[in-house]
């Protein structure tokens, strides 16, 4: 929704974020939240980033936030759907642009050793396959499904090559 053109082989294209920056503002409004300066430099942090980020990455990338406000402003970020928070191995919740708001749909792999997030593309075959789960949970419980995540865990790379 909020990318623009396309990227080099399949990469997610660069974000608009004159747009992206507008529909915050629009989303906070809504829940009677201000588009703070703060919470402005948490969420470039967050969307340049390209993957999901702690607290302490977006402190480093987001400079002069202080912690206590990082940590309140990332939950009002999340819960006007803006943010996400992807879970970990680790005690370190990670967080990334929504995916109304990135354009890139996508799940994730979890390393179980160092906590390590890595995105992943969905896969046709796998998308299918989540819709009719999601189509089954729903006629089986009454919830209207309208999102799913997949966090596959294992070893990265570098856990396996340090073995």
């Amino acid at each position: 929704m909020r990318r623009v053109g396309s990227g080099a082989a399949g990469a997610p294209a660069p974000l608009d974020l004159e747009g992206l920056h507008v529909e915050v503002a629009l989303r906070l409004a809504s829940l009677d939240q201000r588009y703070t300066a703060n919470r402005r430099a948490i969420l470039e942090a967050i969307a340049h980033a390209g993957r999901p980020v702690t607290i302490p990455e977006i402190l480093e990338r987001a400079g002069g936030v202080p912690q206590s406000s990082a940590y309140r402003n990332i939950s009002v970020l999340c819960e006007a759907r803006v943010a996400r928070r992807v879970a970990g191995a680790d005690d370190h919740g990670r967080f990334e642009l929504a995916e109304d708001l990135s354009g890139h749909h996508h799940h994730h792999l979890v390393c179980w050793s160092c906590g390590r997030v890595t995105d992943i593309a969905a896969f046709p075959r796998l998308e299918q396959a989540l819709a009719e789960a999601a189509r089954l949970a729903a006629s089986e419980t009454g919830y209207e499904v309208d999102d799913h995540r997949i966090d596959l865990g294992g070893r990265c790379p570098a856990c396996l090559g340090a073995c």
